[in-house]
């Protein structure tokens, strides 16, 4: 664990750095973006070890899925499309001040933090840090100490691959994270809990640190007047529980709760345990189905199944026969019906396999009920009524929507990801995170042909009759 004086000199080294070269060419950036795309792609295997070994379980399959692929392609993105990045981007001029030119310069800010959670560790260190080294940044990342397996393979790797002045991965506990988060970053990117953001963004004010928080809460999944035997409600069971069951619910945008019309909760839970029983038949010893992070979390998660069969909620068994292991931290899918809006479950972020679901009577109570809540990081909804899609994207507002699937918004690298409200602030992916993470230079160059000298003192009738029209 590296003490904060020490954490001290290798912000201090990465920022002297960055100041000796203030905008580094292409050609550095992108042998910096090969790289880290060297170090997912030589060292695979050991990533899905370490990561396995962290969380009890977790598939390779589900480690290279969510974690190396997308890893690699905002990598492979930011290469294939830097050079349009960087270059200068023309504005047009007003009227009253050509032939002059106006252009945006992107530069790098500098020093950047980034503070990567534990639920994808790879995947969440590399896809920022993408964003940070196309831009032009050197960076310092803090891993989560939830998953130390996976965080001294990082910083182990780190310093194979890059020089300590470009790229510093550090461990630590929550007293290293403090003193991270107080470093006088030139920007901070934090990826994490909503409370844990606030004292992210309280650290950085005192520096005038710009942040970037990406948090989470409860996303919804919405289920629009579908027959409940069509093909198209089917599907959409389907891909909610798949996207709930991904890392066993332990993911930011995974589908929160349900809504659904009155009268097809039956036939919803019908369809998942068919499905989720093709997904991961035996359960109990199925190798793609992760286990919850640590005994903390699978505590919670029990805690508040039980909270909720108190208050007189039904608990369906969505893996039916499935058992509940604490030792391993396995925790079986599960659906929770009339569960109170004052249940922990329904007012906190569930992180877990427990999903509950909510009756609605009509698309427009479903919307109400989505917005008398926090403003949620993603959104689902699931229709073949494009009047329907569109009244539900106009009338919400979310970080992110993804239309008859779940998850998939993030995986677009052409899109912005960024939260709104209490689910975050800012966006990165793609060239979204290449402007998180650049100066916006506004450049104006004045031509020597220029009426700039008629407004110039001393006052008189000329200037008048200038402004007069100017204000026209």
């Amino acid at each position: 664990m590296p003490h904060p004086d020490s954490l001290a000199d290798r912000f201090a080294r990465l920022q002297a750095a960055a100041r000796g070269e203030p905008n580094p060419p292409r050609a550095v950036r992108e042998r910096r973006l090969q790289a880290l795309g060297r170090l997912l792609l030589d060292n695979e295997q050991a990533i899905a070890d370490a990561v396995r070994r962290d969380f009890g379980h977790r598939s390779p399959a589900e480690t290279r899925l969510l974690e190396i692929f997308p890893s690699h392609e905002a990598v492979r993105h930011a290469r294939r499309h830097l050079r349009r990045w960087m270059r200068p981007q023309a504005r047009p001029v007003s009227l009253w001040f050509q032939p002059g030119r106006a252009e945006v310069r992107h530069q790098p800010l500098g020093a950047v933090g980034i503070i990567v959670p534990w639920n994808y560790p790879i995947f969440l260190a590399a896809a920022p840090l993408a964003a940070a080294l196309a831009a032009g940044n050197r960076a310092l990342v803090k891993m989560s100490e939830i998953t130390p397996a996976t965080a001294a393979l990082f910083a182990e790797l780190a310093g194979r691959y890059f020089a300590d002045d470009e790229l510093s991965v550090v461990e630590g506990d929550v007293t290293v994270a403090r003193a991270f988060a107080a470093l006088p970053f030139d920007h901070l990117l934090f990826t994490g809990s909503t409370a844990v953001g606030r004292q992210v963004m309280r650290a950085a004010a005192d520096n005038l640190t710009p942040v970037t928080l990406e948090l989470g809460g409860k996303s919804p999944a919405i289920i629009g007047p579908l027959p409940p035997g069509s093909p198209a409600f089917v599907r959409a069971v389907e891909r909610i529980v798949i996207g709930k069951c991904l890392n066993a619910g332990q993911t930011c945008i995974a589908p929160d709760y349900v809504l659904l019309p009155a009268g097809q909760e039956e036939a919803f839970v019908q369809h998942a345990q068919r499905i989720l029983g093709r997904c991961y038949p035996d359960i109990d010893r199925n190798a793609d189905y992760s286990a919850i992070v640590d005994q903390r979390q699978y505590a919670r998660l029990t805690a508040w199944v039980d909270e909720a069969r108190t208050a007189g909620a039904t608990i369906v068994d969505l893996l039916p026969g499935a058992v509940a292991d604490p030792v391993r931290r396995h925790l079986p899918p599960l659906a929770l019906l009339d569960a109170g809006d004052g249940l922990r479950v329904m007012q906190e972020e569930i992180f877990g396999p427990l999903l509950p679901i909510i009756a609605y009577r009509d698309l427009e109570q479903a919307i109400r009920y989505v917005n008398q809540r926090p403003r949620p990081l993603a959104l689902y909804y699931f229709d073949g009524d494009r009047s329907n899609i569109e009244r539900v994207l106009d009338a919400t507002v979310s970080g992110g929507v993804t239309v008859n699937d779940t998850i998939l918004h993030i995986a677009q690298e052409e899109l912005p990801f960024g939260g709104v409200g209490p689910s975050g602030m800012g966006c990165y992916h793609g060239f979204a995170g290449f402007e998180t993470f650049s100066v916006r230079k506004a450049v104006f160059r004045q031509s020597r042909l220029s009426a700039i000298g008629l407004f110039k003192p001393p006052y008189g009738a000329l200037f008048d009759r200038l402004t007069r029209i100017l204000l026209r």
